[in-house]
């Protein structure tokens, strides 16, 4: 019984980090090249383009590889499926970390 413990809270603590994982520095400087036309200075959103500051790091990895693998979610769907194709699981962990850290600041 001990071992399952152990395994779980081994689980639990790589889970947990790889959620946490990427740079915002280098996050910081992809979204500049990419993501800040559409979404705003710091992910603050504009016209049809959410806020994604302050978004939670699993959401943001999760919808990222949605649109990387070619799935619709919502109107601008077309859009974000052609800029997240290109990305790497790292730009898309440093993307998330930025993001999450709230650059655009609590609304």
């Amino acid at each position: 019984m001990k071992h399952i413990y152990i395994a779980l809270f081994l689980s639990f603590f790589f889970v947990s980090n790889k959620a946490i994982s990427g740079d915002p520095e280098a996050g910081k400087a992809r979204y500049a090249q990419n993501c800040g036309n559409c979404h705003g200075p710091g992910g603050m959103g504009l016209a049809s383009y959410p806020r994604i500051s302050g978004k939670e790091v699993p959401y943001l990895t999760e919808r990222l590889k949605t649109y990387r693998a070619g799935t619709k979610v919502g109107p601008n769907s077309d859009l974000m499926i052609m800029m997240a194709k290109p990305l790497t699981d790292l730009e898309i962990e440093n993307l998330a970390a930025y993001l999450a850290s709230d650059p655009a600041g609590k609304k």
